[in-house]
């Protein structure tokens, strides 16, 4: 029994000791834990201050140099001429690339002034472009600017074909003619960015035949001698909903001497006149009653010194289907319609139905040589001593008048009715 209380006392004590120390650990190892937090907190604030510093510190020792391009990263539908263009202030531009997505480099200037660089030329369309830029400010340090954008796709875009060329020298009759290559639905903010004018100081207007034509003329022929410009500021105009122009461009083109020439079916004969004088009186052979040339003022608008005459292509076919005439060398051959109303040489007629027998499907022919060598033959004098633009005007034939639009023949409607087909 003594034996046994003495061992619960023992035990008891033992207990309580245990407790004490396991309790003393547990607090001593609540403190450490509190005191590692202490610590730590105050190192991750200093490390954070650190940091502050040194980003300050960088920030205050970038370079000044403000780098602006455009178009924006990632624009779409950018324009091929106006919108490359990299920028600095604070700074000079020290290296600009243009690269399209496959590494290809575009050329492009950089002002004497270092502020401005710019693509040489015009930009493709439906291209992916890059640019880098790098300048750098007062104290050296530099600046690095990149972006990325993609120019107007065809499908978002529209062009005009137009005559004559940039640089020609044409007749008196010859318009400004522009065919674009989709329909046209805003023609006033197109005709707006176009402008034609003369150094004659003609009044020029132009006139909308249909949704994709648009003609330019003054009243009355071009003065020989003047200088005519176009100048095409279609950039970003909306010529229909979603489609913008992408041309900006100046066009200059001289005007010849003035000659017209007139066909009289009925006496046969052609009269050139030059600045006013007669010069030559030449047989001709028109259209056969059957088959009558337009009546009108129509205007050279191309030459061939031979070229195949098919009438199947003008809607003269046999029984069989094919041409009435099929000519594979027609000499000294100039057009003056789009359906097919030439004047030209003939060689396969008899001598004498010029100046006597109407005889063709409706173009005007005048006797030449097959071969077109013979300079000795009216078709021949007739094709060196015209010009694309020259006027030949056809009366007294039992035909109606050539339409306007016909060619390049808008002369055949009065100045009331051609400014009417203005949209400004």
């Amino acid at each position: 029994m003594e034996m046994r209380v003495m061992t619960d006392g023992k035990r008891r004590k033992g207990l309580i000791a245990a407790s004490a120390l396991l309790s003393g650990v547990l607090v001593l190892s609540a403190c450490g834990g509190g005191d590692d937090k202490k610590d730590g907190g105050d190192a991750a604030d200093n490390t954070k201050k650190s940091q502050q510093d040194v980003d300050k510190a960088a920030a205050e020792d970038t370079s000044k140099a403000r780098i602006e391009i455009s178009p924006k990263n990632g624009a779409t539908n950018a324009s091929i001429n106006n919108d490359a263009k990299v920028t600095v202030a604070d700074g000079t531009l020290t290296q600009v690339t243009l690269t399209t997505a496959d590494g290809k480099a575009v050329k492009g200037k950089l002002a004497a002034d270092g502020k401005s660089w710019a693509p040489e030329g015009q930009l493709d369309r439906s291209t992916a472009y890059k640019i880098q830029a790098t300048a750098k400010d007062s104290e050296g340090r530099e600046a690095h600017e990149n972006s990325s954008f993609t120019t107007v796709s065809p499908a978002n875009s529209f062009i005009g074909n137009f005559t004559p060329e940039d640089g020609s020298t044409v007749g008196v009759g010859m318009p400004v003619s522009i065919n674009f290559n989709k329909a046209i639905s805003n023609k006033k903010a197109v005709q707006q960015g176009i402008t034609v004018s003369t150094s004659s100081g003609q009044e020029v207007v132009g006139h909308w035949f249909n949704s994709q034509r648009l003609d330019f003329r003054p009243q009355d022929y071009w003065k020989g001698g003047s200088t005519v410009t176009m100048k095409l500021a279609l950039d970003g105009v909306e010529g229909a909903n979603g489609v913008v122009g992408v041309q900006q461009k100046t066009v200059t083109f001289k005007i010849g001497r003035s000659q017209v020439s007139t066909v009289d079916v009925k006496t046969k004969q052609m009269t050139i006149v030059r600045d006013g004088k007669t010069i030559k009186t030449i047989p001709i052979s028109a259209g056969s009653p059957e088959n009558p040339t337009y009546n009108g003022r129509m205007v050279i608008s191309e030459k061939f010194k031979e070229t195949r005459m098919n009438g199947a292509t003008v809607g003269f076919t046999d029984s069989d289907g094919k041409g009435e005439y099929d000519i594979k060398d027609v000499p000294h051959a100039m057009r003056l319609s789009t359906s097919g109303t030439f004047i030209h040489g003939n060689y396969w007629g008899n001598d004498s139905i010029f100046g006597n027998v109407n005889t063709s499907h409706g173009c005007v022919g005048l006797d030449d040589a097959q071969g077109a060598n013979d300079s000795g033959k009216p078709g021949a004098w007739f094709f060196e001593n015209s010009i694309v633009g020259d006027v030949v005007t056809v009366k007294n034939s039992p035909d109606k008048t050539i339409k306007p639009d016909n060619g390049l023949n808008g002369w055949n409607m009065d100045w009331a009715q051609w400014k009417a087909g203005s949209a400004v």
